[in-house]
């Protein structure tokens, strides 16, 4: 079945041999958008080399989810606002999720091309819309990896010090500004000028995108398979020493803006960040051996598994 798109911008088309109007011609450089066909003929003239299967695809999307969200998130999340229902904001945004990975899956199907919600866009919105969505997934990428790379840097220098005994410098491994979430404002970290570790990994980790998408598919799957072992070495060696006590009851009685049903939607304001990743899949349609078949495999399947190891 093909899709076709309402095109605003033909609206405003001008007959043969007329003139329009400045805000007319302005309005139609706004929405003019791309046909599906144009799109997938740009995008069969690609150096990409098309090299990943359903299970690489499946990789990238729990390696782009699973981050320092479940180890850091969850304690957090249910401390501060649900209590033990924090299993119920997961469930919760997992559903979210859900809905829009669906939607993502089926867009992906249709137009696999690498550009993701870029594209989506350009082709049923028109150009101005595209480019806002196309700002919109660089801030969505850069505070994702900003994110996770000063998470690593915390937990490089908590390692050293309690492996090695080896203390770094705040000097050298926080952020001269930080986000205090006592008064909700930003502030000024005294004596600490740059994250050198945070940088690091982020350059290392551009390196191996340069080197190509075999070598970090395959560095990607080794990261994934140890994550997934640490969670469910977490989940089952814990199992013998949880409290049922804890449990109850499992959602508190409401105290200020924590726990009680606001607590759980608060709890799930919160973790939904945990789940946020599963579009990066897209990204890697013109990487993909079949597209169409295996995208919304990769998108939908990383989700639940990813779902399914945060309620665990």
């Amino acid at each position: 079945m093909k899709l076709k798109f309402p095109n605003v911008a033909q609206t405003f088309r001008a007959e043969p041999g007329e003139q329009l109007p400045m805000w007319k011609r302005i309005l139609v450089r706004l929405f003019t958008r791309k046909s599906i066909d144009q799109i997938l003929r740009e995008g069969a003239n690609t150096e990409m080399r098309r090299v990943l299967g359903r299970l690489d695809l499946i990789a990238i999307g729990i390696g782009a989810i699973i981050g320092s969200g479940i180890f850091v998130l969850t304690g957090v999340a249910a401390a501060e606002n649900a209590g033990p229902a924090i299993i119920v904001s997961f469930i919760i945004a997992g559903v979210i999720s859900g809905l829009s990975a669906f939607s993502y899956s089926e867009m992906a199907s249709m137009v696999p091309i690498s550009g993701s919600a870029y594209t989506y866009t350009y082709a049923t919105l028109g150009e101005f819309l595209g480019w806002i969505i196309g700002w919109d997934l660089i801030l969505e990428y850069l505070v994702g990896a900003a994110t996770v790379s000063v998470s690593w840097s915390a937990y490089v220098v908590s390692f050293f010090k309690d492996v090695f005994s080896v203390t770094f410098t705040p000097k050298t491994t926080q952020a001269p500004v930080l986000w205090d979430n006592d008064t909700l404002s930003f502030k000024v970290n005294h004596g600490s000028y740059i994250n050198i570790p945070a940088m690091f990994i982020s350059l290392f980790v551009t390196v191996l995108l340069v080197l190509g998408i075999r070598q970090a598919s395959w560095i990607n799957q080794t990261i994934v398979v140890i994550k997934i072992v640490v969670v469910l070495f977490f989940i089952f060696g814990a199992c013998r020493f949880v409290d049922r006590s804890n449990y109850t009851p499992f959602v508190p009685p409401r105290e200020g803006n924590s726990y009680g049903a606001k607590g759980v939607f608060k709890g799930t304001q919160r973790v939904f960040f945990a789940y946020i990743g599963f579009d990066a899949v897209s990204t890697a349609s013109q990487e993909a051996k079949n597209p169409q078949r295996d995208l919304p495999w990769g998108i939908c399947a990383s989700l639940g598994i990813c779902t399914a190891l945060y309620i665990g």
